[in-house]
């Protein structure tokens, strides 16, 4: 049985002039399991993500009186504590532009009274923070305020392809628990730098999440992280690059990008986990091709399909080759 929250000590509920929030409980009924950070980050507007996180790491938020981890699934009747904070004014998000949201409406793979599933383009951030203003979330709430679109999983903000959100609580806490089950499939093409070789099917790299001195999310290879699996596929190879189909087994941040940088290979386009020496190309050169789930009661399979610039690259390096399946 989970031992009950600590008292916590009287003080006013009402937010003064400067802001301040005293410490409260707030107890989990249809958040049920949703990851702390992202309660948290639902409850704490206008606090910096790195702050909301400083909060968990230094023991100020506990779940049924006991220390969490950010990745903590909360369960129905799990007590949290809220630590007191000084928030700041929530940030005004600007108006999403009309040409956005033609371009979302016009990139719906599938749609129902439960789920969305988007051909997001590269360039457009799932959600705001961090320096951007305005995402996908935000656009489509904008659209359609009555709406309360939430992410089922994440993809950076230059990679393209199937993002899967949900339109309500319930059919979100179905997908995620797909994901824990393994029994949502993901698909992703990509090219990468050098020669990939084919008896290179499998990375099982443990992945360890960091920071920047300046704030900035990386992922590094790690005897402390995670344990990740990517399988890997070559399709076709030039001399200095190699298209690949990846299927993660895992769903650790980053994954793929630095699976393939740690193999030697990082993907084209790539600011962050780039090689020296790999060519240039017009974008990150990944993408979500393809995700398979249950929605709507019954197994369905979507595709995105391939960006233009993967087969105007490729096909400057082989002028004689088809573009490989996707």
């Amino acid at each position: 049985m989970a031992s009950k929250p600590p008292a916590e000590a009287s003080a006013s509920t009402t937010d003064t002039a400067t802001e301040h929030r005293a410490a409260h409980i707030v107890v989990v009924t249809v958040e049920q399991g949703q990851r702390l950070d992202n309660f948290l980050l639902a409850r704490l507007k206008g606090l910096p993500r790195s702050r909301v996180y400083r909060m968990v790491r230094r023991g100020e938020v506990r779940v049924n009186g006991g220390r969490p981890r950010p990745s903590q699934r909360l369960r129905e009747g799990d007590a949290v504590r809220i630590p007191p904070h000084r928030a700041a004014a929530e940030e005004v998000r600007p108006a999403a532009p009309a040409q956005l949201l033609t371009t979302l409406g016009e990139r719906t793979l599938y749609e129902d009274e439960d789920v969305l599933v988007l051909d997001k383009p590269s360039g457009l951030a799932v959600h705001g923070g961090s320096g951007v203003s305005l995402g996908v979330v935000e656009a489509l709430r904008q659209a359609k305020p009555n709406v309360r679109y939430e992410l089922a999983h994440r993809l950076d903000r230059d990679t393209s392809g199937c993002l899967l959100l949900a339109k309500r609580r319930a059919a979100l806490l179905r997908l995620h628990a797909q994901f824990r089950n393994g029994e949502m499939r993901k698909r992703y093409t990509l090219i990468v730098a050098r020669r990939w070789p084919p008896s290179l099917g499998t990375v099982t790299e443990p992945l360890e999440r960091y920071r920047l001195a300046n704030g900035e999310r990386r992922v590094r290879v790690s005897g402390r992280g995670e344990a990740a699996r990517t399988d890997f596929a070559v399709c076709r190879t030039v001399a200095d690059a190699t298209w690949l189909v990846a299927r993660p087994r895992s769903g650790r941040t980053h994954q793929i990008r630095v699976h393939a940088a740690a193999s030697g290979h990082s993907i084209l386009g790539d600011d962050k986990y780039a090689l020296p020496d790999a060519p240039a190309a017009p974008r990150l050169m990944l993408h979500a091709s393809a995700i398979e789930c249950e929605v709507g009661g019954s197994r369905r399979r979507f595709v995105a399909p391939l960006p233009p610039a993967f087969a105007a690259w490729w096909g400057a390096r082989e002028d004689d080759s088809t573009t490989p399946a996707d």
